[in-house]
């Protein structure tokens, strides 16, 4: 008897992508590419602390005097933080210092026996022995109260300090002072024409992930083709494939690709006979060019469907300090070619605009984009005791002291540069995304003064640890996660893309039932 092949559910309606266009950028988005000219590795760190408080504080400064100029006690700015005076009710601005000693120390590690191996880096610098600290160009003071010890400050932030130096000399906190969120130069016109006679249909959203990990010896390979059948619209049902077509662009917010891991040598290796078997400068048996292929292979096929913005991570073959500069797009393949993908730089600033609006730039329907890899976000981590709502509230500080990576350069690697801060947020991006975390999370930040000025904040989870996807609308700046599962691993929410599963004929599913006792005679409900 010959059965009937049922075809797969298909959309109703034709299906197409909306059509965004990347904007230039912007005096307040700048470019983190390092040019020849700031290509020099002889000028001091401190450089980057003095132009960021000197470009900061007086901001800060005016926020201050706005704060308390109505208070009891007349408290007046002092210009120097070696300047204060005892008992008197003062306000200084500076530079936090955190002296902590769990903190990597360089000068312990020159002085340290080379007999001997380093020990292992720990995951949290935070300890109940730390001291805070606030210097300028004068020198530095020690803050103490309970005031600033709930502000949960982080190294290199510029703050103001209110209150009173002790007669041991320390200074004695009541309230902190910090930047808030920079301009933003969006018209309120603009968010209104938006918002007013739009089909939520004709949304464009953009795609975020982070961590696919391939080439991992735990990787989960089924997780990742979902993910790429998804985006190109050749998997789920109809549904998720009218989802999937409102998704106008892909970024990859690092960690594309597992960190290499070396093998120790054994007794008796001899490195001269390894070189003999080596082909292209590598050893074929202890190095794999799969995980590469691997990767550009899923980005041409995503490439051929959206654009795609890839930018480096931590386990990336890229260099380590901030700001890391884009992949080679050689390394890629066939991918190179598709003017569809983009090697961006990590962090880096886009602004896309939907192509039916070709005004979009000057009436500043663009959306502002700041995407980074998590780096600057998981170092200020370990600054503060632990909690699962500690990121978020991080992520969310960033933006308030306007700058995303204040632990750079003191634990965080960066770039030397001499007369710029490229980390300072000098205007408030719509989405604020951060890449390589342990779980989803986001906030709508709206300020407390003009509602208008609004931020999203995304925490984008590792996509090979969790099988999130990150979805956000550009009109209405929406965040919802997707996430893929298969049979055998954790549920998923509301939004769950499972894998697709044959249903046998009844006599080969008895034998199945019958040869193995342990798989379930039904697959887990998507």
């Amino acid at each position: 008897m010959v059965r009937a092949i049922t075809p797969l559910p298909t959309a109703s309606t034709s299906l197409s992508r909306p059509l965004t266009s990347v904007l230039p950028p912007t005096d307040g988005t700048p470019s983190f590419l390092i040019t020849s000219a700031d290509k020099s590795y002889k000028h001091q760190y401190a450089n980057i602390y003095f132009i960021r408080l000197r470009i900061l504080r007086d901001v800060v400064e005016e926020r201050a005097r706005k704060r308390w100029q109505n208070i009891e006690g007349s408290p007046v700015l002092v210009p120097k933080v070696l300047e204060v005076e005892k008992s008197k009710l003062c306000y200084i601005v500076g530079t936090v210092y955190m002296d902590m000693p769990l903190k990597p120390n360089v000068m312990e590690d020159i002085a340290r026996d080379t007999s001997i191996p380093p020990p292992p880096p720990l995951a949290k610098f935070y300890s109940p022995d730390d001291n805070i600290m606030l210097e300028d160009e004068s020198g530095r003071i020690q803050l103490v109260g309970e005031r600033v010890v709930k502000a949960r400050l982080i190294t290199g932030i510029i703050i103001a300090a209110l209150g009173i130096e002790t007669p041991t000399g320390e200074f004695e906190v009541v309230d902190v002072c910090h930047a808030e969120m920079a301009p933003q130069p969006h018209l309120n016109q603009a968010e209104e024409q938006m918002d007013v006679d739009v089909d939520p249909q004709a949304d464009a959203w953009i795609a975020l992930v982070s961590g696919l990990d391939i080439g991992s010896p735990s990787a989960v390979d089924a997780q990742t083709q979902m993910l790429v059948e998804y985006l190109t619209g050749e998997g789920g049902g109809p549904q998720q494939q009218i989802n999937a077509a409102q998704i106008s662009r892909l970024i990859i917010a690092g960690d594309s690709l597992a960190p290499i891991i070396s093998e120790p040598k054994v007794e008796g290796f001899d490195e001269s006979e390894s070189r003999r078997g080596r082909r292209y400068g590598h050893d074929t048996t202890s190095f794999s060019a799969h995980p590469t292929l691997s990767l550009s292979a899923h980005l041409l096929d995503i490439a051929r469907s959206m654009p795609v913005h890839l930018l480096p991570g931590e386990s990336d073959p890229s260099g380590v300090i901030l700001p890391q500069q884009p992949l080679p797009r050689a390394m890629f393949g066939a991918v190179a070619s598709c003017g569809s993908f983009s090697c961006e730089t990590n962090p880096t600033y886009l602004r896309f605009a939907p192509v039916s609006t070709p005004e979009a730039a000057s009436d500043g329907v663009g959306r502002t984009i700041l995407v980074n890899s998590g780096q600057p976000l998981n170092d200020m981590f370990k600054y503060v005791p632990y909690h699962p709502k500690i990121p978020l509230a991080l992520l969310e500080s960033t933006v308030r002291w306007r700058h995303m990576a204040p632990t750079a350069p003191d634990t965080l690697w960066c770039h030397p540069y001499f007369g710029s801060d490229p980390f300072i947020i000098s205007e408030t991006p719509d989405i604020y995304a951060v890449g390589g975390q342990e779980q989803f999370g986001t906030k709508l930040l709206v300020h407390k003064e003009d509602k208008t000025k609004r931020c999203r904040l995304i925490l984008v989870p590792r996509f090979a640890d969790t099988g999130i996807l990150v979805l956000v609308n550009l009109r209405t700046l929406d965040a919802k996660p997707i996430k893929f599962k298969i049979q055998g691993m954790a549920g998923g929410s509301e939004d769950t893309v499972a894998a697709p599963t044959e249903k046998l004929p009844s006599a080969a599913e008895d034998n199945l039932k019958s040869s193995d006792p342990a798989r379930p005679s039904s697959p887990p409900p998507s």
